[in-house]
């Protein structure tokens, strides 16, 4: 449900916030107003300004290309979408993985000037974030490449089959299976249903 739209023109995107100073004001108020928690731009934010927004805003941001990512997530239904999906949305969020981390990104250990060399625990787990990140992207697409070769095999064996094949689709209850028995007096179920 959309709480509320706000536009601006600008001719250039403000590089901190991507809007102005008066206009993030402006959808602050309305986001407490409306009681919101997620605010939506429609149009490309760098990690940057998405993180700044977020402190500005005290909402979750999202721009135009994370929200479609996450249509593409809750539509994907084969494995092999599935994984496409999965390794564009972890490629996205690399750059803006530090949004979690900022609060403890200069803490240093120790005595309270720092010794020289330390690193903060914030570095520390953004680094191990990051690491695991890579991990994950790495073996996504292995698996995916797996899977194209097995998709690729089966196309291959598909084509060398010498009468044609032929595939029925169409909505549940549209009259796959009684036209299948028609053509083949296959003796499938078919009944006026859906999912029968």
């Amino acid at each position: 449900e959309v709480a509320d739209i706000v536009s601006q023109r600008l001719k250039s995107p403000d590089p901190r916030t991507f809007i102005g100073k008066g206009k993030t004001a402006e959808v602050r108020e309305r986001a407490k107003e409306h009681g919101a928690t997620l605010a939506i731009f429609d149009d490309a934010l760098s990690a940057a300004q998405a993180r700044n927004l977020e402190k500005e805003l005290n909402l979750r941001v999202i721009d135009r290309s994370q929200l479609i990512l996450d249509i593409f997530a809750q539509r994907a239904r084969t494995l092999e979408g599935k994984l496409q999906v999965e390794i564009a949305q972890l490629s996205y969020l690399a750059p803006r993985l530090t949004r979690q981390w900022t609060h403890l990104s200069r803490m240093s250990g120790g005595s309270g000037a720092g010794a020289v060399g330390t690193r903060g625990p914030g570095e520390t787990q953004l680094e191990v974030d990051r690491r695991k990140m890579r991990e994950k992207l790495t073996r996504l697409k292995a698996r995916l490449r797996e899977v194209e070769r097995t998709r690729s095999i089966q196309r291959q064996r598909r084509l060398e089959v010498p009468y044609p094949t032929v595939a029925l689709v169409g909505y549940t209850n549209a009259g796959k299976s009684t036209l299948m028995n028609a053509l083949t007096e296959a003796h499938v179920e078919a009944a006026d249903r859906p999912f029968s």
